[in-house]
């Protein structure tokens, strides 16, 4: 193939730059920097798998987690199986979706939990179409070495994941001096397992000072509200306040009007 001559000494210089030179990411940060007031990958694993040892109402799986920064930029990525093939492999990517969409959805006078979209964003919501808003960038979620998936060096570190997702899972973190860090999304189970899950993990890494939301229940003001009627009638999923998610288990209820209190 002849190729242009103006073009050879491009070429020529592509070849000696690093592969990652010659094909940058745009939505890479310092990650180091970026997330130097958020846990760690090792401080999320530990918390997450804390979480995951209590009884959360749902099938007892095992978890993926992430956290993203205020500028949704993914900090750290974890799992709690014994390997990345012991917990859904889709759900590294929702947990993903799901941090950022509670830190997207949260400001310093109200934090809003994933659960707390799913009525919402449904047809006829005053937020519907929502979870189509942001989508997730796969340049960024299924780049690089999949051995690396849940590690320190996860390949989604460093970039910004996007997407919306609008059921139980996603948290707002926020330090004992009420600013708002990013937040953190988990899944691998039942929605509301995910939130149980997601509330113990936060709780765990202490990043649960919630200035205030809409549950209704000022302990616990971005947790998840079970308010839905008529599940099968029509209209189908109406929630008494707006904000209700659908119910998985009579336990993971139960379990979610006991979760820690804000301190």
């Amino acid at each position: 193939m002849n190729r242009p001559k103006f073009l050879l000494p491009v070429l020529a210089l592509a070849a000696t730059l690093p592969a990652c030179a010659q094909f940058p990411v745009s939505s890479n940060v310092d990650a180091a920097a970026a997330c130097s007031q958020l846990p760690t990958h090792a401080q999320l694993q530990s918390a997450l798998s804390y979480a995951r040892a209590q009884m959360n109402g749902g099938f007892n799986l095992d978890m993926w987690g992430t956290i993203v920064n205020r500028d949704g930029v993914v900090c750290a990525v974890a799992f709690t199986g014994a390997n990345r093939g012991s917990q859904w492999p889709g759900s590294r990517i929702i947990s993903a979706q799901k941090a950022n969409t509670a830190n997207a959805f949260s400001l310093l006078s109200l934090s809003l939990s994933t659960a707390n979209l799913y009525s919402a964003a449904q047809p006829g919501g005053s937020l519907f179409g929502l979870q189509a808003s942001n989508p997730v960038d796969t340049q960024v979620a299924y780049r690089g070495d999949p051995s690396d998936y849940g590690q320190w060096n996860d390949p989604m570190v460093g970039g910004r994941i996007g997407g919306v997702n609008v059921f139980g899972g996603g948290l707002a973190l926020y330090d004992s001096k009420g600013q708002l860090l990013g937040a953190v999304g988990v899944s691998g189970d039942s929605s509301c397992a995910d939130h149980n899950i997601a509330w113990r993990t936060r709780h765990k890494l202490k990043l649960d000072y919630v200035p205030a939301g809409v549950s209704g229940d000022t302990t616990r003001p971005d947790n998840i509200v079970y308010d839905i009627t008529n599940p099968t009638g029509f209209p189908i999923g109406v929630s008494a306040h707006g904000w209700g998610h659908p119910v998985c288990s009579a336990e993971a209820t139960t379990i979610a009007a006991a979760l820690p209190v804000i301190p």
